[in-house]
């Protein structure tokens, strides 16, 4: 059996939480590693995602050390998606008003 992994880099800019962890996890830039097995028989070569991590650094007070937590990849993007509208609202808010819709 043929496995491979990678890993890309994802940025929160809001504190969150995924589900099954009832901590919640600060802003930053976080290590996404991805399993994948090689799926046999085939003409061509094809891979499936056996599994998705995240790796949380420098957690519970101790310098150096990490943790892969599961998480779906599903439960990943909406997490990302959260902070995105997040982040989106939160700039619209600060806004300041144009000219016309001062006048009210």
């Amino acid at each position: 059996m043929n496995i491979r992994s990678s890993r890309t880099a994802v940025a929160f800019f809001n504190a969150f939480t995924l589900p099954g962890y009832p901590d919640s996890l600060p802003a930053g830039q976080y290590q996404v590693v991805a399993e994948e097995e090689l799926i046999q028989g085939l003409s061509f070569e094809a891979y499936r995602r056996t599994a998705t991590y995240l790796e949380i650094r420098n957690r519970g007070g101790q310098a150096g050390r990490t943790e892969l937590r599961p998480v779906s990849e599903s439960a990943l993007k909406q997490a990302l998606r959260r902070d995105r509208d997040l982040r989106r609202n939160s700039n619209d808010s600060e806004a300041e008003p144009s000219p016309q819709e001062d006048l009210r």
